[in-house]
């Protein structure tokens, strides 16, 4: 390790420049897209929802944990998205993202809502999580048992996080925002949320490594 040359401060610096050019690229990109889309543009619309359907949509699966309903709930929030772009309700130049999201966690906490006041539940197997519903594909070797069970693992470990830590993680690896946006989102410094995401991933892993789930992922 002592061989290694240590990098000079010029080069950092390059690079810290760089990167910073890239996001003002990335936000420029998008907001070109908006304004396009806002005016009409269904080529720029479509670009938009090429970039973040997927990453709304599982974010809505992650926490609705129901993958029709998880679409429906996607469909929703670009529906709002669209409306409020044609009406001129976009005000939040340079921080799309973190609007899109709030948009998102305001559309599952209605569907929450609306499914809490629909459903009664009066039998404790109706409370079980999405992965005891899951189809099981058994193979001869063993590897999707072995997947399933390292997912199953990772599932329980997730519903026994505090939900302040399940949310910064699933916003962070479900919907895959960056952690400055993610700071935008909730209102928080960026060093705080670094932190506080390196401590619930490793209460995660150690929920995982707990449960046995760390072992069987290693070993498939």
């Amino acid at each position: 390790m002592a061989s290694v040359p240590t990098p000079s401060r010029e080069p950092l610096t390059h690079a810290s420049e760089d990167a910073h050019a890239g996001t003002d690229a990335r936000e420029q990109e998008i907001e070109a897209l908006l304004n396009a889309a806002a005016h009409g543009d269904e080529g720029a619309w479509r670009r938009l929802v090429g970039l973040y359907a997927k990453r709304v949509a599982a974010f809505c699966r992650s926490r609705l944990r129901d993958g029709h309903v998880a679409e429906e709930v996607t469909q929703s929030v670009f529906v709002t998205v669209a409306t409020k772009l044609k009406d001129g309700g976009y005000q939040e130049h340079g921080r799309f993202e973190a609007w899109l999201m709030r948009i998102t966690i305001n559309r599952i906490r209605d569907e929450v809502r609306r499914v809490s006041r629909k459903i009664v539940v009066s039998d404790s197997e109706a409370v079980q999580g999405a992965a005891a519903r899951m189809p099981r594909r058994a193979t001869g070797d063993g590897r999707d048992s072995d997947r399933d069970e390292s997912m199953r693992a990772l599932r329980e470990a997730m519903e026994r996080l505090p939900e302040a830590d399940r949310h910064i993680i699933e916003l962070r690896h479900h919907a895959a925002m960056s952690f400055a946006a993610i700071a935008e989102l909730l209102g928080e410094p960026l060093g705080t949320l670094l932190a506080r995401h390196h401590r619930a991933i490793k209460k995660l892993r150690g929920l995982i490594d707990e449960s046995g789930g760390g072992r069987v992922e290693r070993a498939s």
